[in-house]
């Protein structure tokens, strides 16, 4: 198993490095008759994409899409989606200095023991510029949940010690959300945020933070038994992207110091659906959609790349020190949020078919 397929019914298989000529996408099970267009996708895209803003890294790239196949007159065929998005801003000689020493922080180390051989140029397939073929996905996903009604947002609600507190995710849209360079909703700790952030990309280090997400409107029922748990998809959904170190949903570690009667969520009828007062299992109850809002937190690391010296080791074992040139993001969350938006639409997506065939079992014992 290569790990670079991602879904059971609703499919991803993505390829491509840091360096090299594109990033390519291969979408399987995608329903025939969605509506999709490169304009859609590209718009996902370009929240994402480098030299956005002051705060993020140099690296100027379109991210222009192209729709390969699987579209035919606007609308998806029910074959096989394959998008490409071409590298345009390559530096690889800004690693050639670096090729056999270890950067602190990175795959280098690990991919060397594990294959033998790596592409160093930026990080090859380790890198997060992989992560813009999920993106692409994503925005073909994003319009298959919102079939079902479903909407995904997600946001910055910390970047090192600056946290938000003020975030509605019920209320919050992606106007609000892209207001400032951030991403976070709330303009106060927005500006704070930003300011610390240029600061310490002074001082030639980085910053971490956390991303909330929220998926609204999901009706109950997505997730499958035991091992297929949708807390579980998600959580590896999150866990696959480069530099994230922790996901937690609902009340998530608060739990520890809670006893069962504060933590549970009393059951109340409301508007006829059965429904909770209070949201701490955080949408999901056995693993399955619950109907109540889907509340997740992901950590994200500082940026290991860094300008400023650091201790490290070569290919050889000898201890040296190490310089990280390039043009890096001094914070990692502003371009995450849409990174986060994507894999959990691809979850839904994937889940919201499985599903399908669950009712059709359903159907079938009921009648």
């Amino acid at each position: 198993m290569s790990g670079n397929s991602f879904g059971s019914i609703f499919r991803i298989t993505t390829a491509g490095e840091s360096h090299g000529r594109a990033n390519v996408v291969i979408i399987d099970g995608c329903p025939a008759g969605l509506p999709i267009s490169q304009a859609e996708i590209q718009v996902e895209l370009d929240r994402r994409r480098p030299g956005q803003s002051s705060i993020t890294t140099q690296r100027k790239e379109a991210d222009k899409v192209e729709i390969l196949s699987g579209v035919f007159e606007g609308k998806t065929t029910g074959s096989s989606i394959a998008l490409m998005i071409a590298n345009q801003d390559q530096r690889s000689a800004d690693y050639s200095e670096i090729k056999d020493v270890y950067r602190p922080g990175h795959a280098d180390y690990t991919y060397q023991a594990k294959y033998g051989h790596r592409d160093y140029r930026g990080g090859g397939r380790a890198s997060a510029r992989e992560t813009v073929a999920r993106v692409a996905a994503g925005a073909v996903a994003r319009k298959l949940i919102a079939v079902a009604g479903i909407r995904v947002v997600a946001y910055t609600v910390q970047v090192g010690d600056i946290k938000s507190v003020t975030v509605d995710p019920l209320q919050t849209t992606w106007h609000e959300v892209d207001q400032n360079p951030v991403r976070c909703p709330d303009q106060d700790a927005a500006k704070k945020m930003e300011k610390l952030i240029k600061e310490v990309r002074k001082q030639g280090d980085s910053l971490g933070g956390v991303c909330e997400v929220a998926a609204l409107d999901v009706p109950v029922g997505l997730g499958e038994p035991v091992f297929d748990k949708l807390k579980a998809d998600l959580a590896k959904a999150m866990m696959s992207v480069p530099a994230v170190l922790a996901f937690e949903y609902g009340a998530g570690t608060a739990v520890a110091s809670m006893r069962g009667s504060e933590c549970n969520d009393p059951f109340v009828v409301q508007e006829g659906e059965v429904s909770t007062e209070s949201n701490r299992h955080g949408g999901m109850l056995g693993g399955i959609s619950s109907g109540m809002p889907i509340r997740m937190r992901v950590t994200i690391k500082p940026t290991s790349s860094l300008p400023i010296s650091q201790r490290t080791v070569d290919i050889h074992g000898q201890a040296t020190e190490i310089r990280t040139k390039g043009r890096h993001d001094p914070c990692l969350l502003p371009r995450f949020v849409p990174v986060a938006e994507a894999m959990t639409c691809l979850v839904l997506a994937d889940h919201l078919l499985r599903h399908r065939v669950s009712r059709i079992s359903y159907l079938l014992t009921n009648t």
